[in-house]
């Protein structure tokens, strides 16, 4: 087998060199290829954390954004509660108001002038007649006197015209 061997240890020893350099120019190039692609990495990277950057920003936003409409339905809320709240006591005081201006009202002095119509007795109402006075009106109506001019402050006593209205008190 030496024989052999030797023989063809020839072209062993080129092909082994030829390979060789064929494996360098190949790892040369991968060098530069990834050389290459690290170069390009570099810039993608930049690029992302720019992107990446911008990304914090947006979702900075975003969450301010949510905080600011939950502070603004908080407000809003808020400011119907307070309207809520006024308009029950303006309507309140509007009802008193109205019950004031309606105990302030004065009664009727007596029946329009020229009108041909009778004057008619509401309820707890009387209609002076001819002759009638503060004791008479009392007496038939069944109250005390100092109580029919409690309830009649602007009527003058004195001088009943026949067709004024005059309020009655309460029954006790």
């Amino acid at each position: 087998m030496d024989t052999i061997s030797r023989e063809n240890n020839s072209m062993l020893p080129v092909g082994s060199i030829i390979v060789g350099i064929v494996a360098l120019l190949l790892g040369g190039f991968a060098l530069v290829q990834a050389s290459k692609a690290n170069k390009l990495l570099a810039d993608h990277q930049t690029k992302i954390d720019k992107i990446d950057a911008i990304e914090q920003q947006a979702q900075n936003a975003q969450s301010a954004s949510e905080k600011g409409a939950r502070d603004l339905k908080s407000l809003n809320d808020q400011t119907q509660n307070a309207f809520n709240t006024v308009s029950s006591v303006i309507a309140n005081l509007q009802g008193s108001v109205t019950k004031l201006e309606e105990a302030q009202k004065k009664p009727v002095a007596s029946a329009k002038k020229g009108s041909r119509e009778p004057a008619v007795a509401g309820p707890d109402e009387y209609i002076v007649k001819s002759g009638d006075s503060s004791y008479k009106i009392a007496r038939t109506k069944g109250v005390s006197v100092a109580d029919l001019k409690s309830v009649n402050p602007g009527v003058n006593w004195a001088r009943l015209a026949v067709g004024q209205k005059i309020k009655l008190p309460a029954k006790k």
